[in-house]
Parts: C-alpha cells; sequence; structure tokens
C-alpha cells in the first residue's frame, strides 16, 4: 500500500522539514537584513563622518555596526543548528521505512544495486538538508530588497544589477541541465562500485582460496575507472560553467563600481553610495554564490529523493487491518505455484496438501527439485505466482509480516545470526522475551547444554554472522531461535547438515518436542535421521509433487517401485 500522500514517507518527512525551516526563514530575514549593516556603515562613513571629522559619530557609528555584526553570527550560527536537527529529524522519520526497505527489497528479486541505495540516498538527503545549500534559497527571497535598495540609489545602478543578476541566474540554470545527466551516470556508477565493494568484503575467504584476487582487482579497476569517467564529465560541466558565473559576477562587481564612479563624476552620486552599492551588491548574489556552490550536492539529494521515494514504494506492504488469531489447527497449500522473485519462470507447480496440528512432513526429492523452493513460500519468503498458502483458512498475505512471524518457525539452509549475545539471537531480539522463554526454546532445540559451555553462556557475544561460532553450534541456536515462542508451524531447510550425532539426535528430539506441543514440523533434509520423527512425507521431483502421504506408505511404495532419483532413493532408505 502506497497510495497518496499519507503513504509518501519521503514526502511527509520533506513537508515537515518545510514547516520546520518555516522558523529558520525568520532567523534569515533577519539575517538578511542586519547584513545591510556594512553598507550603510559603509554610506555613513563617506557621506557624514569624512566630511564633518567627527570621530563621535564614527564611534557611535562603528559601535552600532559591531553590535549588529554580533547579532548576524549569532543568529547565522543557531540557523545552520536549526538546519541541522531539522535534517535529523527527517532522518528519524524515515528510518522505520529504510530498515524495512532493507529487509524487504532482497525478498523480491531487486538488485543489489538498489536494495544497498536507500540508506546513501538517506544520508545524501540529510547532509544537503543541514549544509549551506538551504540557506540559498531562504535567502534569495530578500535579494529583490537588495535590488530595491540598489534602484532607490540609483536607477541605473539598480538596473545594471538587475540585468548583471539575470545573467548570472541564466548561467545557474544553464549549469543545472547541463549537469544533470553526467551526475546521475556518476551516482548509478558510484552505487556499482559500492556493491561491488561490500561483495568483496563479504566474501574475502573464498576470494583468497580459490586465487581470484587478481581477477576481482580488475573487476573492480574497470568499474572504478568507469566511475571516475563519467565523475570528470560531471566535474568538467561544472567547473566549467561555474568558470563563466564566477567571472560574470566580477565583471558585474566590477561594472557596478565603474557606474558608480561615473555617477560619482557627473556629481549624480556620492562616494559612499558607489563604495555602498558595490558592496550591497555582492550581498545580493550571495545566495547564487552558495547555489552554486552546493550545486553538486542538490543535484544528488534531488535524485536521492526521487529515488528513495521509488524504492519506498516498492519495498511499502499493505497492513493488516484486522488482527488475525494465532493459527490452531490447519496449513492447507493449494495450487501452489512458486518462481524465484525477479523471474517468471515457476520452480514449484501445483503442489496442493493439507497437515493439521501436530503432525511433521518429511520433505525429499534430489537436487534443484524445488524443495527449498517450497520452504521458502511456506514461511510467506516467496509470494505464490499461483494459488495460496493457508493457516486455518488465511492465507498468509492476509497476515501483518510480524504477527505471521510469531507463529511460525524458520531455519534455512545457510543459518543467518546476527552479532549480539546468544539470548537475543534465540529470543529474535524481543525486548520482552523472558529468561524463561530463552531457556525453554534452547532446551527444545537440545541446544541448552551446548550453550552453557560457552564462554559466557547466555551473555555470549556470537559476532556478526555468528562468526565466534562452529557450524554446528550456529545450526542449533538456528533451531532455538526457530522454536522460540512456541511457533505453529516449523519449517526446517537441511537442519542436521553441519550436526554431528549428538546434534543429530537433539534434533530428533525437537522435532518430537514440537509436534507433541500441536506444532506442524516441516523438514527438508538429505539425511535419514532427522525424518525418523515424522509421520508424513512428501516426494518433489522437478517442481511437482510425486507422492504424498503417511511415511511409511510413501517410502515403501516408491522403494518397491526403484523410480526416485538416486539421491531421493537413498534418503528414503535410510528414513523406512
Amino acid at each position: 500500500m502506497f497510495d497518496g500522500e499519507a503513504d509518501d514517507p519521503v514526502g511527509n518527512g520533506l513537508r515537515a522539514s518545510a514547516r520546520r525551516l518555516g522558523g529558520v526563514a525568520v532567523f534569515s530575514g533577519v539575517v538578511n537584513l542586519l547584513t545591510l549593516s556594512g553598507s550603510i556603515y559603509m554610506l555613513q562613513v563617506y557621506d557624514r563622518v569624512i566630511p564633518s571629522r567627527s570621530v563621535g559619530t564614527l564611534v557611535g557609528l562603528s559601535a552600532l555596526a559591531l553590535v549588529a555584526f554580533a547579532v548576524q553570527a549569532y543568529l547565522d550560527a543557531l540557523r545552520s543548528r536549526m538546519l541541522a536537527r531539522a535534517a535529523a529529524l527527517f532522518d528519524v522519520s524515515l528510518q522505520e521505512p529504510i530498515h524495512l526497505a532493507l529487509a524487504t527489497l532482497p525478498l523480491r528479486g531487486v538488485r543489489p544495486i538498489v536494495t544497498q541505495q536507500p540508506l546513501r540516498d538517506l544520508d545524501q538527503i540529510r547532509a544537503f538538508l543541514s549544509g549551506m545549500g538551504p540557506t540559498a534559497f531562504l535567502d534569495m527571497p530578500w535579494a529583490p530588497i537588495f535590488l530595491i535598495a540598489l534602484f532607490v540609489f540609483h536607477p541605473v545602478i539598480g538596473l545594471v544589477a538587475t540585468l548583471g543578476g539575470a545573467a548570472i541566474v541564466a548561467m545557474t540554470w544553464v549549469t543545472e541541465r547541463q549537469s544533470r545527466a553526467p551526475s546521475l551516470a556518476a551516482t548509478e556508477r558510484s552505487a556499482q562500485r559500492q556493491v561491488l565493494a561490500d561483495a568483496t568484503r563479504i566474501n574475502a575467504d573464498v576470494i583468497r582460496a580459490l586465487g581470484m584476487t587478481r581477477r576481482l582487482t580488475a573487476r573492480w579497476s574497470e568499474v572504478n575507472e568507469r566511475f571516475l569517467q563519467e565523475n570528470l564529465r560531471a566535474m568538467d560541466v561544472q567547473a566549467n560553467l561555474g568558470s563563466i558565473a564566477k567571472m560574470l559576477r566580477f565583471v558585474l562587481q566590477s561594472a557596478m563600481l565603474g557606474v558608480g564612479a561615473y555617477l560619482v563624476v557627473n556629481e549624480q552620486a556620492s562616494g559612499g553610495i558607489m563604495i555602498a552599492s558595490s558592496i550591497m551588491m555582492g550581498r545580493a548574489l550571495a545566495p547564487v554564490e552558495v547555489a552554486l556552490g552546493t550545486w553538486k550536492q542538490m543535484v544528488a539529494a534531488r535524485q536521492a529523493v526521487k529515488r528513495l521515494r521509488d524504492v519506498l514504494r516498492v519495498a511499502a506492504t499493505p497492513s493488516a487491518t484486522v488482527s488475525l488469531p494465532r493459527p490452531t489447527r490447519e496449513l492447507t497449500v493449494e495450487m501452489l505455484a512458486v518462481a524465484p522473485p525477479g523471474t517468471d519462470r515457476p520452480i514449484v507447480s501445483d503442489v496442493s496438501f493439507s497437515l493439521y496440528a501436530g503432525m511433521g512432513l518429511a520433505l525429499v526429492g534430489p537436487s534443484a527439485s524445488g524443495k527449498s523452493t517450497l520452504a521458502k513460500a511456506l514461511v510467506g519468503l516467496w509470494p505464490p505466482r499461483g494459488g495460496a498458502v493457508r493457516l486455518d483458512g488465511a492465507a498468509l498475505d492476509q497476515w501483518a509480516h510480524d504477527d505471521l512471524g510469531r507463529c511460525l518457525g524458520y531455519l534455512p539452509q545457510e543459518v543467518a545470526l546476527f552479532d549480539g549475545t546468544v539470548a537475543e539471537n534465540i529470543a529474535r531480539f524481543d525486548e520482552a522475551a523472558t529468561a524463561e522463554q530463552v531457556i525453554d526454546a534452547a532446551m527444545t532445540a537440545g541446544a541448552h547444554d551446548l550453550i552453557l559451555r560457552l564462554p559466557q553462556g547466555y551473555a555470549t557475544r556470537i559476532g556478526e554472522g555468528g562468526a565466534a561460532l562452529s557450524g554446528g553450534q550456529r545450526q542449533r541456536i538456528g533451531l532455538a531461535r526457530a522454536v522460540f515462542g512456541d511457533p505453529f508451524l516449523v519449517v526446517l531447510d537441511e537442519p542436521n547438515a553441519n550436526l554431528d550425532a549428538a546434534g543429530e539426535a537433539a534434533l530428533t528430539g525437537a522435532i518430537t518436542a514440537l509436534r507433541a506441543r500441536n506444532c506442524i514440523v516441516v523438514v527438508v533434509s538429505h539425511r535419514p535421521n532427522a525424518l525418523q520423527a515424522l509421520d508424513m512425507a512428501m516426494i518433489v521431483i522437478e517442481g511437482r509433487v510425486q507422492a504424498f502421504g503417511p511415511r511409511d506408505e510413501v517410502f515403501g511404495a516408491l522403494l518397491r517401485a526403484a523410480k526416485p532419483g538416486p539421491s531421493a532413493a537413498q534418503t528414503i532408505r535410510g528414513a523406512a
């Protein structure tokens, strides 16, 4: 659901920031008025103090100017601090949808270059909002006031300033038009480079062990060279046009002095007006100069806003309007077809079966037959291309994700643990979880004694990805996490791949205990020991169900027919 303003978190955040900038605009107005102090001081010194030779007037004017400059500096610093806090509030308002996007996009087949971009885009926008860019746009509405003051000095001075300012604004617009495409290309190349850098960091051990360092270094150099080329294109455009704009500013300021001098020579203006008009012209152009100096950041921030909106729109999911009761009766699969995210070709087709509370299903078949795909669909990771998966009659997409997650347990082939303590990982980082619930899950999974032997027991920090644990330890702690909270449906994908004999015995005991609690257990495995505690079996070959029913009947019939593939036959013989 991403429909209308209420469902546009980026737009909502920008509108809230715009409202906060209203207060900043007030300070900007005062700051801009105070910037007139220098021009007024110069005008009074030339036109009053010097002709009258009055030291007292000079001291008084200087004191007033000093106070004005101090107040201006204070308000300018206060304005910058307000901008920084407005940017931080914008960042805070988007943290939840950003994290939802990071957790959702990979499940939808979105390219890594896109999934890793949202957080960088948010940083880009926050950096622009807290920098000098917004001050330029807050100051620009005051430029006409300075131009009016110049017209008051003399119409010719005001006309020259207006024409020169228009030329600089036009050059700014040309800069924006010319630099848009190169800047966008440079941003895309930068994202590609970051994806490759992250992949290298994550897979550093594989790269070194397989002798891929030199080849991947060559690929990195190629990607980096393309990034540098696009970045140089953007910088060249901005440098050329920026230099022209700077030249125009110098020409204009000199023209102001020249016109002022001409008027002074012809006794149409005073020397103070000549100097003050040049200073005021510089102040009128200051917002344009700031805008040109931050143009690259502004273009990048604008592109980031568009990308962030598109990404969050893709990642947004409808929220459940009714909180469904916890399932207690059955799992039903109806004519299910599943394809990997981002593809159209189903790996699993026309799968239908039902399991009731307390039943256990052995899901077996040759490698690449679709077992893991079916497992992902059963827990709602991969959405159906056809058919439905239902718990107590409700399709999985009728549940809110967090509500559904509390009813499910899932152990993937690659156990994903997070930096934190063992207890936090088992409790799924639920701050409301009690020690009794964590220990009960560990004991159900047969991991309690294993955890007690760790350096700090349940308080042991496991490092990123469980780096401090062995493969078997990760798998058993992952199993404890899967059974935490007494889920109704537990799906285990190759849960004994890294287990020794003791671990397999603990796994069998865990499956038995879960079924005794009226939990439905689905186990994908090529090793027979994990299947002995199950009462139902399903044979999947090439994405289609070949047999389903009581475990002994299915395995017995297939053994007698001798039709399954080699790996499936080996598993069936062991389980039978």
